[in-house]
């Protein structure tokens, strides 16, 4: 039986009389990549923010590795918070920082490490992204779309992480970029053990390294599951997103 990571349940979102969320239930097995697709507005961005405590649904339950979320206080949330590493969208790196200095900040926060050995680990954490050493001598403006995207990652990564949060992490890169990011996701999946969990429209991710995923449509979740289960779903939008190209895509491949 495996693991949960994440369970949602029954979750409310509304401001005023606009509702976002409506009884959204999902759940995150331990190990698995997880992905987030949805229709626009249907409130992806806004459910990770409520996975990571940056916003508070109106009303259900979000619990994140044992912990429920409604009810924590500040000293769990500080705790719950350095369990996981966040990439936004666009990176979201200081400018005023060098790479090396993104990197080191919550090292420097959150433990007792001494300079030199926070020299070592952001070090280890630059090369684990792919990255050559020089570039944590760089700052934000100094690099690429893609580089800009492996800095983040490697600050996300800074504290050991148990759970990786990322928004869109192939948006802005070109199609070769965005594959060799989705090999280096999931090589870091396999060989730190953690759980990821990501907002995604890119269809060449899902299909290559998302274990399951939900799609978000008409305020609920309309399918969850495998790529072979989703698509099976009775949906509109699941319909135009997937159906037509999965099958061209099974035609092409030999049916695999």
């Amino acid at each position: 039986m495996k693991s949960e990571v994440i369970k949602a349940r029954d979750i409310v979102t509304s401001f005023g009389e606009t509702v976002i969320h409506d009884k959204l239930n999902l759940t995150v097995n331990r190990g698995e990549i997880y992905g987030i697709l949805g229709e626009s507005g249907s409130g992806k961005t806004l459910l990770l923010k409520e996975m990571i405590m940056l916003h508070k649904p109106t009303s259900g339950h979000i619990t994140i590795l044992g912990n429920e979320l409604s009810n924590i206080d500040y000293q769990n949330a500080q705790k719950l918070r350095r369990e996981w590493g966040i990439l936004f969208q666009f990176g979201a790196l200081f400018t005023s920082l060098t790479v090396a200095e993104n990197i080191e900040l919550q090292l420097k926060e959150y433990t007792d490490i001494d300079k030199r050995m926070r020299d070592e680990l952001v070090k280890t954490k630059i090369s684990m992204v792919g990255l050559p050493i020089r570039a944590g001598g760089l700052y934000p403006s100094e690099l690429s779309g893609g580089m800009i995207k492996r800095a983040a990652l490697a600050r996300a990564l800074a504290m050991d992480p148990k759970l990786l949060f990322l928004d869109e992490p192939t948006s802005g890169l070109d199609p070769i970029g965005a594959r060799n990011f989705d090999s280096l996701i999931l090589e870091l999946k396999e060989l730190l053990g953690i759980t990821v969990v990501m907002i995604t429209h890119d269809l060449d991710t899902i299909y290559s390294i998302v274990d399951r995923f939900c799609v978000l449509a008409d305020k609920h979740v309309v399918a969850e599951g495998t790529l072979e289960s989703v698509i099976e779903a009775d949906h509109p939008f699941v319909e135009r997103f997937f159906k037509n190209d999965y099958a061209k895509r099974r035609l092409e491949y030999g049916g695999r």
